[in-house]
């Protein structure tokens, strides 16, 4: 009984240090490809990254996010202003009927605001996430190393 009860919490352990991209889906929405990434000491915000994917006949906008690791998640988008490439936070991202949005470096994407522990490859990241009809649902993110996907996202 024993071994078995051992054997199970090695299987689980193993399981959980192999971080892939969690899919998730809330009415119509499906989330794909999501990920944030590690951060060094001091580092109080990070980037969320993510495909949302709308089946459904009507349009849909994400309208806010939370997570446990941060004392808030913002909806931002990255925009050229002339030359100069600014951040701002936007009040929604909308995602068209039967369309999608990818939330990607450089574009629009959360931002992890004031990040109470670093965030460590490796890590998943719980994150909920609002839809304005489709409702709540939770997204596990994998934690990836500064280089994956992209390189550093400075702000």
């Amino acid at each position: 009984m024993k071994r078995n009860t051992l054997a199970l919490l090695a299987v689980a352990l193993g399981l959980s240090f192999s971080v892939q991209a969690q899919e998730a889906k809330v009415g119509a929405i499906k989330i794909e490809k999501a990920y944030t990434r590690s951060t060094v000491p001091g580092q109080m915000a990070a980037g969320g990254f993510m495909k949302i994917e709308n089946k459904g006949g009507a349009a849909d906008q994400l309208i806010s996010a939370s997570s446990p690791v941060a004392g808030e998640v913002q909806l931002h988008e990255m925009a050229m202003e002339g030359n100069v490439m600014k951040m701002r936070q936007v009040k929604d991202i909308a995602v068209p009927s039967g369309g999608e949005v990818e939330l990607k470096p450089g574009g629009l994407h959360l931002m992890f605001m004031n990040i109470k522990a670093p965030l460590a490859a490796g890590e998943t990241v719980p994150v909920k996430l609002k839809f304005a009809k489709a409702g709540e649902v939770e997204v596990k993110m994998p934690v990836n190393a500064m280089g994956q996907h992209g390189g550093a996202m400075k702000h």
